[in-house]
């Protein structure tokens, strides 16, 4: 019995998974299970339990050296001599399986030779140092990794903990990762022998947190087949259904999928482009997922062509061709080459109709380019291995040797992320929520520093998840930001490729807001954020200011200034600043007549000027004389922070200017505007005044009143 077949809730011959072996013998596990029993073979040939994973490895892999594993198989059957699985097969089918899955998608013989031995340390006699010994200390860390993931249970209380010990396993390597990836997806396939409730939590686990890594790792092959697994389990109903429309749409007589593919090759051919051209059918999530979407499925819907060129230029080339030839579904073009995904995926994304309507996806990508979205970071091999030259079949075929410029897989950025805050999560309950909520987006974006720089995010962040990215808890002090060269406030929602230069405060006593816990997207921010404000529970973060604080000066509002500096051509008459504007030399100013002899100055430009003017009132004849102290009101645009008001204060005050009074408006946006009367000894220190002011952390602006409604 295959291990597909312990599972009902397999689908048969129309599996997807079995669609992709198409041309290889599907593995009997039963049988492999009694050539194990068969004991090792001799040193010098393959035992005939491997060799289906050495076949796969080979295509892969030509020249590999397949001795560690013959090694590594023998030394694995040997330790689970005697131990069975719950279906009743022994259990080296269960390493000899998880090795195969990874064999099939181009895993490198150090991850295969771990994968074979991964249960071992954990269930049998064999100690790391004994692995070290035999395989190295690669093999023994890998196997190592592993390891620790298996040392506690799955139990609700538990995930918490497992999960956070897989990601520090896998953030020195993600082919940890990879064989336990593997490892969930044959102990999904052969579900069926436990109970309906376990099979639940566990089918659960899986797609809270395992098919989303799986997404994030690049590993489509796996993602796909545990999606469907899961699928029937949790939701069995609508799986059923979804199988059916399968079944239904297999025994047309009729393929407009087909048609539309021949019709393809036929157009590439024609333009001189070689292609290979190809039939995706959809795996079950995915037909139900559009079935959702467009209701009654039609013959184009359960399947995607897939378009395969040697270089990435005939990708563009292939696309130019289809959207002339054919009548082409503008709304659907993606390109995913100029923009990758944050998991290395690389792919041009079209659609094409046909004259009665059906509409066919199309996925155009390089041979190489399709490799790693399929087998995502284990098609790059051992990080830490020198890149493969070319093979002759892959040098004739003309495809590049991407590998030598390959990624890191070791350490994607995304992976880093999560290594921050899982070390910082307060809690169990704190880790869970804040993984399960970072590994729902599935989309990054890529911000560059003033230095070059760039930052990992994902999709929908802002400048305070940018802060927090590039400062940790530093980013407490943090004021404001500039994109693409403007202010913008931190709540501001970065878009990929923007520059973001942030402003931090010199003042050690900044501290972060609880309002910015409404714009952090990224759980580093969120749970920095959240452990300041526990740990300050008495402290006023901006957003929680009074609504205005008004600072009279010390002995409360002074009289105006007598306006002697200010010449009138009206003999007797009395001289007033306009609190609208507040002229101070060198203005241009002009003056109005009112009541009881007394002449208005008003800037020129001010609004209650023009005003006048068609009002038909007369203007009086003023000018500057000798400078001497004058009003003046000021506005001063800022980044709300604490302690804010006492640095201005502080800062008027020592350029010798009295603060008649002065008035915080709430904060809005992260931003705050001050207000300030102030009374200067000297008209011409007014410019060395607004560059002080200017010159505090936190201030971005400063302006002279002007408001637009005023009256003489």
């Amino acid at each position: 019995m295959s291990a597909e077949a312990t599972n009902p809730a397999t689908p048969g011959p129309i599996t997807p998974a079995a669609q992709r072996r198409r041309g290889r013998p599907r593995i009997d596990l039963r049988r492999l299970g009694r050539a194990a029993l068969l004991g090792p073979a001799a040193r010098d040939r393959l035992p005939d339990a491997i060799a289906h994973v050495a076949e796969a490895h080979r295509a892969h892999h030509p020249d590999a050296d397949l001795d560690p594993l013959r090694r590594a198989y023998v030394l694995a059957e040997s330790s689970h001599r005697g131990q069975m699985r719950k279906s009743g097969e022994p259990y080296i089918t269960h390493p000899l399986a998880v090795t195969l899955i990874l064999a099939e998608l181009g895993a490198e013989t150090t991850t295969l030779t771990a994968s074979l031995l991964h249960d071992t340390v954990e269930d049998t006699e064999v100690t790391l140092d004994q692995v070290r010994a035999e395989f190295g200390e690669e093999v023994r860390y890998l196997v190592d990794g592993v390891t620790k993931l298996e040392k506690v249970d799955y139990g609700a209380a538990a995930e918490p903990e497992t999960f956070r010990k897989m990601l520090v396993a896998t953030g020195s390597d993600v082919r940890v990762m990879s064989i336990k990836l593997a490892d969930r997806l044959h102990n999904m396939r052969t579900l069926g022998v436990m109970r309906p409730e376990k099979q639940e939590r566990i089918a659960k686990v899986t797609k809270d947190v395992l098919i989303p890594l799986a997404e994030r790792l690049g590993v489509q092959a796996l993602k796909t087949e545990l999606e469907d697994l899961v699928f029937a389990i949790l939701r069995p109903e609508e799986y059923a259904r979804t199988r059916e429309l399968v079944l239904e749409n297999s025994s047309r007589a009729d393929d407009p999928l087909a048609e539309i593919a021949e019709e393809v090759r036929g157009v590439l051919r024609e333009a001189g482009l070689q292609a290979e051209v190809q039939i995706r059918p959809r795996h079950f999530v995915s037909v139900h997922r559009v079935s959702r979407k467009r209701g009654e499925m039609r013959g184009a819907d359960f399947g995607r062509l897939l378009v395969l060129v040697n270089e990435d230029a005939d990708c563009y080339g292939v696309l130019g061709e289809l959207h002339t030839c054919l009548t082409p579904v503008v709304s659907e073009f993606k390109d995913f080459i100029a923009v990758p995904k944050f998991n290395l995926y690389q792919s041009l994304h079209t659609a094409v109709a046909r004259s009665d309507g059906q509409v066919a996806e199309v996925l155009i990508r390089t041979h190489q380019m399709h490799k790693v979205a399929e087998a995502g970071v284990i098609a790059l091999g051992n990080p830490y291995a020198a890149p493969e030259a070319p093979s002759a079949e892959e040098q004739g075929d003309g495809a590049r040797a991407a590998d030598e410029e390959r990624a890191d897989p070791t350490r994607p950025g995304w992976l880093s992320r999560l290594l921050d805050w899982q070390e910082a999560a307060p809690d169990p309950d704190t880790f869970w929520s804040t993984l399960r909520e970072d590994l729902a987006q599935d989309r990054e974006i890529t911000v560059f520093r003033p230095d070059g720089g760039t930052l990992g995010l994902p999709a929908g962040a802002s400048c305070i998840d940018a802060a927090y990215a590039q400062y940790g808890e530093d980013a407490h002090a943090c004021i404001g930001a500039r994109v693409n060269g403007r202010l913008a406030r931190l709540s501001t929602v970065l878009s990929d490729g923007d520059t973001v230069q942030l402003l931090m405060g010199q003042d050690p006593a900044s501290e972060p807001s609880r309002e910015w816990l409404e714009h952090a997207h990224t759980p580093v921010a969120r749970i920095a954020i959240t452990r300041w404000l526990a740990a300050h529970p008495a402290s006023v973060a901006p957003s929680e200011a009074p609504a205005a604080t008004r600072r009279p000066a010390a002995d409360g509002p002074a009289a105006r200034p007598a306006a002697a500096d200010v010449v009138v051509d009206r003999p007797g008459a009395t001289v007033r600043l306009a609190g609208c504007c507040t002229p101070v030399p060198p203005d241009a100013i002009t003056g109005f007549p009112v009541r009881g002899g007394v002449v208005t100055v008003h800037r020129v430009e001010c609004a209650a000027v023009g005003r006048m003017k068609e009002a038909g009132r007369a203007e009086a004849g003023v000018r500057w004389g000798d400078t001497g102290e004058c009003r003046v009101t000021l506005y001063a645009e800022s980044f709300g922070r604490p302690h804010l008001l006492a640095d201005l204060t502080e800062a008027i005050a020592l350029e010798g200017v009295a603060i008649v009074s002065a008035t915080v408006e709430p904060p809005s946006q992260q931003r705050v505007r001050h207000t300030y009367t102030l009374e200067l000894p000297d008209a011409a220190h007014l410019p060395a005044l607004m560059r002080a002011m200017r010159d505090v952390p936190g201030v971005f602006d400063v302006s002279r009143a002007q408001p637009q409604s005023a009256t003489p």
